[in-house]
C-alpha cells in the first residue's frame, strides 16, 4: 500500500506520517510512506490545504492531521 503524506514538513505533516506509520504497525499492514513536499506536486494532486493523506492514489484527508484511530480506519478500509 502506497501512502503519500503531502505537506512542507510542518509539525502536523510529521504527526500525520507518524500516525500512519504507527497505525500500519499496529494493524500489521505493509505500507510504503512517501513524503511529498513539492508545492507543484501538492497542487497537482488537487490539495489546497496540508497536511494531506493519499492512500493508493485516493485523497483521504486534507487540511488536518488524522488521529491514530482515524488512520487505522483509513488503512483498514483500503
Amino acid at each position: 500500500m502506497l501512502i503519500q503524506v503531502l505537506g512542507t514538513g510542518c509539525v502536523k505533516c510529521q504527526k500525520t506520517a507518524e500516525a500512519v506509520a504507527q497505525a500500519a504497525r499496529e494493524l500489521g499492514v505493509d505500507v510504503e510512506i512517501e513524503k511529498v513536499a513539492s508545492l507543484e506536486h501538492i497542487i497537482a494532486a488537487g490539495v489546497m490545504a496540508t497536511p494531506a493523506l493519499i492512500v493508493d492514489g485516493r485523497l483521504r484527508v486534507a487540511g488536518r492531521a488524522p488521529s491514530l484511530d482515524e488512520a487505522k480506519k483509513i488503512l483498514a478500509a483500503d
